[in-house]
């Protein structure tokens, strides 16, 4: 299973490189992927790459989803599969 999730592009840089805030965490990105990006985009993160943009409103309500799932108690020796 793979895990992308949405991050805000907050500084570009040289080499195809970016800055994405992941929640209040600041991380350094390729985004090779998407010429054309600017900042205050929202993408799609995956294993440190930009892999698509996603609308500004959709990253808020998937961020917010993720948030919510947080908060949920563990399930007792429950397991996801």
């Amino acid at each position: 299973m793979c895990l992308a999730i949405p991050a805000k592009l907050i500084e570009l840089k040289p080499a195809d490189q970016a800055v994405v805030d992941l929640g209040g965490i600041r991380k350094e990105i390729s985004v090779a992927l998407l010429p054309g990006v600017v900042v205050g985009d929202y993408v799609i993160v995956h294993v440190g790459h930009a892999i698509g943009q996603i609308d500004p409103a959709e990253a808020e309500r998937t961020l917010a989803m993720f948030g919510e799932v947080a908060r949920l108690p563990a399930a007792s020796g429950a397991a996801l599969s």
